[in-house]
């Protein structure tokens, strides 16, 4: 199915990535804080031409860093023969370096619990999955990492506070708790996006953690981030083959703390 198909911890960025279907409204505050600053974005996902989910990403401070909450959820008729309902919560540090995950993941009749912790003073990462139905340990392992790692929804935010010009690419260190990978993102031209009425001006991005990089499945990951100060995602696709297709994600609703 199609939500099995797409790694949870990818999903921003299917960030990345969160709830209501409303159209984007104006804020009350006529000059938005610089990015990064607290916030929620709603987006709605299609697939085949259907309304097959919700996904909502809130960034929040914690301390002296950062922490997201990203909610995956289908709706409708995907629903009724698929349920999804995942929660992934991140922390960070300042420059958006993970220190740690939970992943609670509801998908069909699996039920699991996945928490990562990043060491920096030992440069591992610990990984632990837990089956909750059979209360059994499904894997476990530690690996090498750089001293600064992201994760797709921390890689997501990261590069929103660069400036990549078109044409241009830059390296990012990823890691979702079994692999680590220095990862390529490009980007690609200047595009117009029409969205709930609302013309943006954006940037292509393609993020190459698919076909063996980062995650196994083939695929292409594209993110359109604004030109502007926030370089907001309005929206991101996963392109893959038959029988999967293309996945959209729309920015439907944003809210700025």
């Amino acid at each position: 199915m199609l939500f099995r198909w797409i790694p949870a911890r990818c999903a921003s960025v299917l960030l990345s990535l969160s709830l209501g279907l409303a159209p984007l409204t104006a804020q009350s505050n006529p000059a938005p804080r610089p990015f990064p600053s607290p916030e929620t974005l709603t987006f709605s996902i299609e697939w085949r031409l259907v309304n097959a989910g919700i996904a909502k990403v809130s960034l929040e401070r914690s301390g002296a860093g950062w922490q997201t909450h990203l909610n995956l959820e289908t709706i409708g008729l995907v629903s009724k023969l698929y349920k999804v309902d995942d929660l992934l919560t991140a922390h960070y540090e300042n420059q958006f370096c993970i220190e740690n995950s939970t992943l609670n993941a509801l998908e069909g009749k699996r039920k699991r619990d996945t928490h990562v912790t990043y060491d920096r003073t030992r440069n591992k990462a610990s990984y632990l999955e837990r089956d909750l139905a059979k209360n059994a340990i499904v894997k476990q392992m530690e690996i090498d990492i750089s001293g600064c790692v992201h994760d797709v929804v921390g890689a997501l935010i990261y590069l929103r506070t660069q400036t990549v010009e078109a044409g241009h690419s830059i390296e990012v260190p990823m890691s979702d708790g079994t692999k680590f990978v220095a990862a390529r993102i490009e980007a690609q031209e200047r595009e117009e996006l029409k969205i709930n009425k609302q013309i943006y001006k954006t940037i292509r991005y393609e993020a190459y953690i698919f076909n063996k990089v980062l995650y196994r499945r083939s695929g292409r990951l594209l993110v359109w981030l604004t030109e502007d100060g926030r370089h907001l995602p309005v929206q991101i696709q996963i392109r893959a083959g038959f029988p999967i297709g293309t996945v959209t994600l729309q920015l439907d609703k944003q809210e700025i703390s």
